[in-house]
Formats: structure tokens, sequence, C-alpha cells
């Protein structure tokens, strides 16, 4: 399967292709009332088939059978009944042991034949509970013949024969009729047990019954379940070996469900993926295929309280009933230990089942699996279409989904076996070897194209025709055909179309040229047409086009991509890889084909804003960003540069003496904040918050004083603003200061350098007062330069 490898494409892109895989929802009342999506494909050429299956199930009740084991087989005869896919097929259950005294019969039948449509696959979840392990007073022996009567009984009575007939016995492989008075006496019962056993499986191969035997417990007769596999009927619901009976053998109770499971597919033709467990709360992950046409999500709770909600690839919760973006959803087995959720039409990729419990239920683990039956196409074409006797030609037959997409995953056509025959007149059969394993004619081992060469039989004349037949379990079987015509020669007009493999999206087109070569005196009509393809999907232009008399050149064709609401939800992140084929016509050389040329177009979703011009986002963001800090660059140096910290402000008398300096720190604002203190007798600078005067950096160099009032005035470095009426500030040279020290305490050692003196200073001029940090402390300088 091509779940697998689906997975790791839908994390990439199924996230994206999307999801490896299949099905689901419980708000059902939430959506079905969502507004509904858009179709996602049109309607195919034909309904899927679904093919039933009547089948019996019998489950062994002899004492021999542990508890568990018994609780493993009434969970796995639910699984198979609920996960079967197809509304008409049948199925009955019974529990087998012996009859070892009046009273006791060997068969205890538990649910009567019912047809698997909702209310049935409903009404078998809820009888299969019946079943359970004999007491002595039951008779607790293993009555092989018995079993195996019923079953075949069952299954052939009142049925249709052309309808698959299977029964699968559930045992732990030991016969046991030694307390059976109805084989005889005491001695001789377990010969007579053999050749009953050895009638049954007689009847049930003349009945065209299957029996696939399911061995468990500590040591199955695997001798014995291989016998019986072997006596019954041997053709299965395809000619491979996969849908020939075998028997099967556990390890341990927890493994019955699966392996049945398994075995179920194989005899119902059905493809099966075990998912993950894991104990609630979990979101488990499973996988469908591009090929499914109805598959059944099989969820086995172990705790009918778990509730389960299902997610489709696209991440919508979808119903458990209904019709939902054109899948079709149908649940079964919600109240039990085991529920199913069967789809028709699923959209391929990776489902979520999400699994929830309440305190106290979440102990045991919830597994999850997919069971699917799926449609399978093929494209055949030849190459060249009109050959002349005696020449070699090449058949290729593409696989494609039944609307015409390619499929290309090897997983998804695991066991396919292709047949491919040339017939025509002249000659006898001739069969095809047709490969996908690059050698010889193929030129790529799988790419879900298979190829092979004939030569045509030089007694050929007249009409052509190439067949293949797909055939693989689980994948209805195909047969495709290709009429062509022996050339009685050269032909009058030649053609060859050439079309690259191509990306692209809704609404597109793929241009491509047609080569043409006309020797003719007489113009000739080409018709141009897509086929192997759902119609919509993909166009060709033009559709006709004349070739003049002595014509030779090449003309533009075009394909036109469907818009994408043709396509909807199908599309997927990955999108989706359409497989058509363009034939060129002569209509005026009686329909002749002149080219059938295969055609690949990968359709993806059209991107967008962010997938077109990301780049143009990403340059605009670094542009902004580089704004941004150009800006804050700008701001901080701005700030930086009106920073009044390492000025120095001189106190000047009237006559021009300097009676006083004092370093600026750190501003508020960018204002340093002081005051004159005592201007008459000893005048000093003092830092002051909310002081009469403050100071900043001016960017044009020196600085400007603000004075209470409002009043700002520019101070240049040689020039003085008025104070009071006897003093004036000025600036001095600038201080080389360190940043503070952190320290805990203040030493007595601690000491303020005295600031230089100008000449014109009396020996009378105080010493100016350090300048203060915010909260009043004093800053650390050093000597002015």
């Amino acid at each position: 399967m091509g779940t697998l490898r689906g997975r790791e494409r839908t994390r990439k892109g199924w996230a994206r292709r999307g999801a490896v895989s299949a099905l689901g929802g419980a708000a059902v009342l939430l959506s079905l009332l969502a507004p509904p999506g858009p179709r996602p494909v049109p309607a195919a050429a034909s309904e899927p088939a679904f093919g039933s299956v009547n089948y019996a199930v019998a489950v062994d009740e002899s004492a021999s059978l542990a508890p568990e084991d018994m609780k493993a087989e009434r969970a796995a005869a639910a699984r198979i009944a609920l996960g079967d896919v197809s509304s008409s097929s049948n199925v009955t259950v019974f529990g087998f042991a012996a009859a070892e005294s009046d009273g006791q019969r060997a068969v205890d039948p538990v649910c009567p034949r019912t047809t698997l449509d909702k209310p049935g696959r409903e009404s078998v979840g809820a009888c299969v509970d019946k079943l359970r392990s004999r007491k002595k007073s039951e008779g607790t022996g293993t009555d092989f013949p018995s079993a195996i009567r019923q079953g075949v009984h069952d299954l052939s009575t009142g049925t249709d024969p052309s309808v698959p007939r299977v029964l699968f016995l559930l045992t732990d492989g030991k016969m046991d009729v030694s307390g059976s008075p109805k084989y005889g006496d005491p001695a001789h019962r377990e010969a007579e047990g053999e050749r009953q056993l050895e009638l049954e499986l007689k009847n049930a191969a003349e009945q065209q019954v299957q029996i696939w035997p399911l061995g468990f417990g500590p040591a199955p007769d695997r001798k014995q379940l291989d016998r019986i596999a072997a006596g019954g009927f041997q053709k299965g619901c395809v000619e491979l070996p996969s849908a020939r009976p075998k028997a099967s053998k556990v390890s341990g109770a927890k493994d019955v469900g699966p392996t049945l499971e398994k075995i179920f597919a194989a005899a119902h033709c059905l493809r099966y993926e075990r998912g993950p467990s894991n104990r609630p709360p979990a979101t488990l992950e499973i996988g469908i295929s591009p090929l499914a046409t109805v598959g059944s999500i099989v969820v086995d709770k172990g705790d009918p309280e778990v509730t389960v909600t299902y997610l489709d690839p696209s991440g919508h919760e979808v119903p458990t009933s209904g019709t939902y973006r054109a899948s079709r959803f149908e649940l079964a087995g919600a109240g039990g230990a085991v529920e199913a959720l069967k789809i028709v039409d699923p959209v391929p990729g990776i489902w979520k089942v999400k699994a929830e419990a309440p305190e106290g239920h979440r102990s045991l683990p919830v597994g999850v699996s997919v069971l699917w039956q799926g449609e399978l196409r093929g494209s055949i074409t030849m190459d060249p279409p009109s050959p002349q006797a005696g020449e070699k030609t090449t058949v290729t037959m593409r696989l494609q989904t039944r609307e015409g997409y390619e499929i290309k995953d090897p997983d998804d056509y695991a066991g396919l076996r292709v047949r491919g025959e040339l017939t025509g007149d002249g000659f006898a059969p001739v069969a095809l070897d047709l490969s996908d394993d690059g050698k010889g004619a193929d030129p790529d081992g799988s790419d879900g194209s298979f190829t092979g060469s004939v030569r045509i039989p030089k007694s050929a004349g007249g009409a052509l025709k190439v067949s293949g037949t797909l055939t693989a379990s689980g994948l209805s079987a195909d047969t495709r055909s290709e009429t062509g015509q022996v050339a009685p020669g050269v032909l009058p007009v030649t053609a060859a179309l050439t079309l690259p493999d191509a990306d692209t999206h809704p609404g597109s087109t793929v241009t491509g040229t047609l080569a043409i070569h006309n020797t003719s005196d007489t113009p000739h009509t080409l018709r141009l047409s897509v086929a192997d393809l759902q119609d919509g999907l993909l166009s060709v232009t033009p559709a006709e086009t004349e070739v003049k008399p002595g014509e030779s050149g090449t003309r533009k064709v075009t394909v036109e991509v469907a818009p994408e609401d043709v396509f909807g939800d199908r599309l997927g992140d990955d999108g989706l890889r359409l497989g058509g084929t363009v034939t060129v016509v002569d209509t005026t050389d009686d329909d002749r084909t002149l080219v059938r040329s295969p055609l690949s177009v990968r359709v993806t979703p059209e991107p967008g804003i962010w997938d077109m011009y990301w780049w143009a986002f990403l340059t605009a963001a670094v542009v902004v960003v580089l704004a941004v800090l150009a800006v804050l660059a700008w701001l901080r140096q701005r700030r930086t540069r009106r920073d009044p910290f390492g000025l120095v402000l001189r106190l000047v008398s009237e006559t021009g003496d300097i009676l006083g300096e004092h370093p600026a720190g750190h501003g508020h604002k960018q204002w340093y904040e002081f005051a004159v203190v005592e201007p008459h007798r000893s005048p000093r600078i003092e830092r002051r918050n909310h002081g009469p005067y403050a100071v900043q950096r001016s960017p044009e160099g020196g600085a400007v004083l603000r004075e209470r009032g409002g009043r700002r005035t520019r101070l240049t470095a040689s020039g003085q603003v008025p104070l009071t009426d006897s003093l004036s500030l000025a600036l001095g040279e600038e201080t080389r200061i360190r940043p503070p020290r952190t320290r805990t305490t203040r030493t007595r050692s601690t000491r303020w350098p005295r600031p230089s003196r100008s000449r014109t200073t009396t020996p009378s001029t105080p010493t100016t007062t350090p300048a203060t940090g915010e909260g009043g402390s004093s800053s650390t300088y050093d000597s002015y330069l």
C-alpha cells in the first residue's frame, strides 16, 4: 500500500499531501449544519463496484480457551463484521464446542444471517457479545466437523453461488471429540472424528466454501489448521496466491483481532493496514490510498465509554452519517467496544482518529485499522499506432484511478499482475510481456508504467488490437485495449507530438508542438482530443487543424487544465497528477490514428500571495527592520548628543573672573538641573532637582540653558549667558569622567579631586561642589583635560 509513503508525503505537503491514509467524525449535528464545500471531483464515469461476500464466523467456545482469548474472539468477530465495506455482504456468527450429553449441542447460533447494511452492522456488533466460554455442563470439547457443517449449511442455503462463500474458523486448533457420543464408542471417536472432518471438508469444496482457520492459544495444531485450509474451496476472489485460503496463527489474545482482519481482507479481496494504538486521550493517524473507492476505519476502543471523532486529511471533522464533501459516511457499533466508520469515495491522505474517555476508562489502548477496496484502471498505447508489418511497436500501460489520476507509488499497486496481448487480422494472438522494472523497453522502473515491445507479424494486414489486463487483490480487475491499423506503406501524412511533463495550476495551460508532414497533393484534416481521462479535467486546442498539400512544419498545441472548483478538496496540498492521452487522427485517411501521446500533468493549488511574493515580503520585512534599527540608532545618537554629562559649567563674575567650575552629570530627560547657592557671599553651582536652571547639549555645539518659566538661551562654547544681575554662566573645558563604580559602602579614603582654576582666579575663590546624581549622590570624575 502507498499509505506509509503517503504518510511521509502528507507530513511534508499530502502537510503537504497531505495523510497515509482513512476517515470519520463525531460532532454530527455541527458537521451537518456546516456549509457544504465544493464537490471535489465530478462524478466518475461509473459508480464504484463493491464486491459482496457471504461469510460465516465460527468461534471456538471450548474450555481450553483462556478468558482473555474469548474476549479477543468476540472483539475480532465484531471487527470483521463492522469493517466490511459492502452493504450487500451477509454474515452469520456462531459458537461451537462439542455435544457431550443429551440436551447439549455442538453449535451455538449467535447471529443469524444478516445483511451488512447500516442496521445489520449495528445488530451484528451487539449479538457477538453472546459468545462465551462454555461450562462443563454445556459440553467443552472441540467439534470441527460440526462447526464446518454448520458454516457450509449457512453459506450455501438460499444464497447466490456466484457470490464468494467464506468461513472463518477461530479455534485453538485442537480437535477433541473424545466426549461426544455421536462419534461412536470412546475407543474409536478420534478416528471417526477425522473421517467426518474429511467428509465435511470435501463438502465445503463442492459447495465452493473457502475455509480460513485462525489458531491461537498456547499450542495450536498448525498441521491440523493447514489441512482444514487446504480442504475447502481453493479458488479465491481473484486469481492471485494472496486470495488462496491459508491458516494463520496468533501469539496472544491482543493479536487475534488484527490477524483476523488481515485474513479477512485477503479472503474478501480488501486492502488492509494496521494502524497505531494508544491509551486515550490520543490522536491516531491512519492513511488511505488514492485508489480507494470505499473503506472502513475500524476502531477497537477496548472500553465502550471511549468516544471517537474523525478528521479528514484537510482537518475537517466529518459526520458519522450522510454525505459531506462528496463522500458518504456510515458509522456502526458506536455504543460498543468496536466501532467502524464506512466511507464511500474517501478523500485520500492522512486521516486522524481522536479517542477520548472519561476518568476511570483510560486504561485500555485504542487501536485503529483500515480496510479498503478500490479500482485501478489502465491507459494503453501503441507507438507507432499504425505500424507496418514487420515493424516493432512499443506498448505501454499506465496505471490510473477511475477518475484518471496517475498512480506512481509502487506500494499502491503492490501484488499487481499485468497481462497483455496483441491480436489482429492475419496472425495468431501474441502475448505481450509488460513490466515496470526499468529494463528493456521500460525506461523507468516502479513508476506505474508497464512497458514492452512486440514486432508486428509480417502476415498482419488490416486491424490491430493491443489489450492489457490488470489484476490485484483489493482492486477491481480492469482490461484496456487500443486499436490500430497496419500501415499499407508510407503514410501520406505523418505527425509527431511533443508535450512536456508539466507542473501547473488549475485554469492554466501547457504548451507543446505538433510536427506535421504532408507528402500528398491533397489537404488533410487532423483531429486532436484527450482520452483516458475523466471528461472536463483537460482539454486540447486546436480541436482540428488542416494540413495543406506538401506542407511541412509545426503547430502550437495547448492543453488547458480545468478550474479549481472542479477539483475541490481532492487537489490537496500536494496536488494531483493527471494522466491522459492526446490522440491525433487523420480524418481524411479513414480516421487513421497518427499519434497517441501520453500526457502527464501535475496540478497543484494556485499559490497564495505569500507563495508568489514571499521574496517581496521578506525584502520588505528586512527593509522595515533596518529602518527601525536606523531610527532607533538615530534616536539613541540624538539622545547621546543632548545628554549634558561631561559639560563643565563656569560661574563668571561681572569683572570676568571665574568664581567656580561645576561638572554636569547625566540629566533628567536630558536636562541637568541646578541652582546658584549663596550668590552674594560665596557663589557656587549645586545640582538641584527642579532647580531654577537646567542645561543640555545642543546638537549644533555648546549647550542650551533653560530658566524657570521656560525661557531657553543658546550657550556657545565661547559665550556667556546671564544668570543674575552679577553672575553669568559659561562653558569650561570638558572633563573625561569615569562611569560610577558600584560599591556597597563609602570609605573614608574617597576623595573628590579639585577642579583646575583659571589664572585669573583669586586665592579666595571657593572650591566647586561636585555634581550629584539623580538621588543626590556624588559622581566620580578624573582630572580635567
